[in-house]
């Protein structure tokens, strides 16, 4: 037994106690190496663990103001839309009020332009007659100031009704030729309207409106020379233009002037209001006709209006609208022995009315301030015909002139009727003319307004 045992107790014996320590350092080494790659895996986890924390963090916090400037944002958008539509309402208030209290603020200078009318036929000494035509001048620069600001007021009216037809420039010229002659003859200007047989698509009263504010504002700025208006076709486009002589526009200003209120050097020679040109720009704007201006100090100016052509157009009606009153010719029509019958609500127009129709002209009047009190005249005066009916378009109690013609025809056929109101506006101008009646604008001089009735009554005949 011994041998064997021997032979056991050899091979269990221990190996070098170096190689034992250098394996276990190996087996270190390699342990140590797992361990430190373990926690640098696992300091990179939990760095990107608490990266991802506070970056959900962040993107919370910036979500919380985004949300809150999102909603100041809604908030602003609120207020600035409620601040609009309250700009909106007192603009639409603004014109609502010009609308309905523009008949009520011409009615005093309709009265006044006819009461300075008589006192012009009278008698007068020269001193007196000075004083009459200064307050002439002054009763028509309150007048064309109104009228200005009134038709801005318009313009400026989202519900603003054009009467687009085809519209003869060359009747037109002729028209404002005749209007216009005078005052360019009075300033020693040339006035040449280009004949023309161009016939463009617009509203005839506002097209008219705006050559006269062209045409009135070329003659103010010229002070030598002359002033031609013309028509140039340009394919689909009939390019209005009117041209002058004049002291021309400078570059900082040609933006300017369409403003209200806005004059150029020399207006002293020539007073205005400043507002042909804003006139203008919105009926230009309104309408979709582009306008252009081209101008050179001391050489003049040229404004062009683009027109819409019409091709093959028949003979379209009277430039100024639906039914509008005759011009003035040169005499004086005789009404002495005519009778009226006046339909009139403001005593002041009622009491200037006679002077110039019973005083002046020798007509019998009538007067009348409703539909009810006209239709009384008749059955006071059984088997009275008048010649003509004079009425006003608003009067009281939602009653208007048109009621009154209308009751009036109703009982005496077609007797011959003169609408003479403040109300320029496109319903009451088509209503005027379903009912064959001439429109005439207050202010009216005693001139136009004789005119105007002798001309009336010729309709009808």
């Amino acid at each position: 037994m011994e041998p064997d045992q021997k032979r056991i107790t050899v091979e269990a014996a221990p190996a070098d106690p170096n190689d034992r320590a250098g394996k276990l350092n190996r087996i270190n080494e390699v342990l140590m190496d797992r361990v430190e790659r373990l926690e640098a895996s696992k300091g990179t986890g939990w760095s990107m663990f608490q990266a991802a924390v506070a970056l959900e963090q962040e993107v919370n916090a910036r979500t919380r103001d985004l949300e809150r400037a999102l909603l100041d944002l809604s908030n602003r958008n609120r207020e600035l839309a409620l601040a609009r539509e309250a700009a909106e309402e007192a603009n639409r208030s603004k014109t609502r009020f010009l609308r309905a209290a523009g008949h009520d603020l011409l009615q005093p200078i309709a009265a006044a332009r006819l009461f300075l009318g008589a006192i012009r036929d009278s008698s007068l000494q020269p001193a007196q007659a000075e004083l009459v035509e200064q307050l002439g001048s002054a009763v028509q620069s309150v007048e064309e100031l109104m009228q200005a600001v009134l038709e801005i007021s318009r313009l400026d009216s989202q519900r603003i009704e054009f009467s687009r037809q085809p519209v003869a420039l060359g009747d037109l010229f002729t028209r404002l030729a005749r209007e216009y002659a005078p005052q360019a003859e009075a300033r020693g200007l040339r006035l040449v309207f280009a004949p023309t047989r161009a016939v463009v698509d617009s509203d005839p009263a506002y097209l008219r409106r705006i050559t006269q504010n062209l045409v009135s504002n070329a003659i103010k700025y010229t002070p030598e020379g002359g002033v031609l208006v013309g028509a140039r076709r340009r394919g689909a486009r009939v390019w209005l233009e009117v041209r002058d002589s004049g002291i021309g526009i400078a570059a900082d200003d040609r933006a300017r002037i369409f403003d209200e209120f806005q004059r150029g050097p020399g207006e002293g020679a020539a007073p205005g209001m400043g507002l042909g040109l804003a006139i203008v720009r919105r009926a230009c704007a309104k309408l979709g006709h582009p306008i252009h201006l081209d101008s050179l100090p001391g050489r003049g100016t040229l404004f062009r209006v683009g027109l819409p052509l019409v091709q093959n157009a028949a003979d379209p009606p009277p430039v100024g609208g639906w039914a509008t009153a005759p011009q003035p010719s040169a005499q004086t029509p005789v009404l002495t022995g005519l009778s009226a019958i006046l339909i009139e609500n403001d005593p002041s127009l009622q009491r200037a009315y006679a002077i110039q129709l019973r005083d002046r002209a020798g007509m019998t009047v009538h007067v009348a301030a409703s539909s009810a009190e006209a239709e009384a005249v008749l059955d006071a005066n059984p088997g009275l015909r008048p010649d003509i009916v004079i009425a006003d378009y608003q009067l009281d109690h939602g009653d208007t002139g048109l009621f009154a013609i209308a009751a009036l025809r109703e009982r005496l056929g077609p007797v011959p009727a003169l609408m003479v109101t403040a109300h320029d506006s496109a319903e009451v101008a088509r209503a005027c003319g379903r009912l064959d009646v001439p429109l005439l604008l207050k202010p009216v001089t005693a001139e136009a307004l004789r005119h105007a009735i002798a001309g009336a009554i010729m309709a009808q005949r």
